[in-house]
């Protein structure tokens, strides 16, 4: 009995210490605090890897697997860029701000990446690009330098947050749901968390 109780004793919830649900959007001055961060670092790398993956909003597969190919025509980045998303199998297009371009265009001839290669190819030779792994540990970093609690955010973050921002200004769920490639509008719904957080809003305009 009593190794039965120590056992029992000595056993954690699946979830200790880990947030269960979706991981939060960046707010527009946190997207600001960590590009400015990468920035004054001079680190050509993480910015266009940071800035590419706000405007592309794509999951974690798709924005690792890009090529340069996939952002560049005739040596220069487009404004826009469509990929064939792994998951869904259906394309999804994306804008590519200014300042996108030009963090891309520095990395891309510092370390002159040709048409056939991946945009962020792996430091480490088992890689051919960097893993979705890299990639939340970077992810983890960027939200802890600037003071958030890493728990609550990870890679899915970066895909939420143009999304997010972008319904907060026009409700418009239908241009969310081309822009994250959903097939469905219930998707879009869950993933942004929107009716709930309509109700609420519209709880709190309502006095009785």
């Amino acid at each position: 009995m009593k190794g039965s109780n120590h056992l029992k004793t000595n056993l954690s919830p699946w979830n200790r210490g880990k947030l269960v649900g979706q991981k939060a959007p960046l707010k527009l001055k946190e997207i600001w605090a960590i590009r400015v961060r990468l920035q004054i670092a001079g680190d050509i790398r993480k910015l266009a890897l940071f800035n590419l993956a706000i405007d592309s909003k794509l999951r974690a597969s798709d924005l690792l697997g890009l090529r340069v190919n996939d952002v560049a025509h005739g040596g220069k980045i487009a404004p826009r860029a469509s990929v064939m998303q792994r998951k869904t199998l259906r394309p999804v297009q994306f804008e590519i701000t200014q300042q996108t371009r030009e963090a891309l265009a520095a990395w891309i001839e510092r370390n002159r990446l040709g048409a056939e290669d991946f945009l962020f190819p792996s430091r480490q030779h088992a890689w051919p690009h960097l893993s979705t792994r890299q990639y939340a540990r970077i992810v983890k970093n960027w939200v802890r330098d600037i003071g958030l609690d890493e728990v609550n955010y990870g890679t899915h973050s970066m895909r939420r947050t143009k999304a997010s921002l972008i319904y907060q200004r026009t409700k418009n769920l239908r241009a969310i749901q081309l822009l994250l490639g959903h097939t469905k509008i219930e998707s879009t719904v869950r993933y942004l968390g929107v009716e709930v957080d309509d109700a609420l809003a519209m709880a709190e305009q309502t006095e009785v």
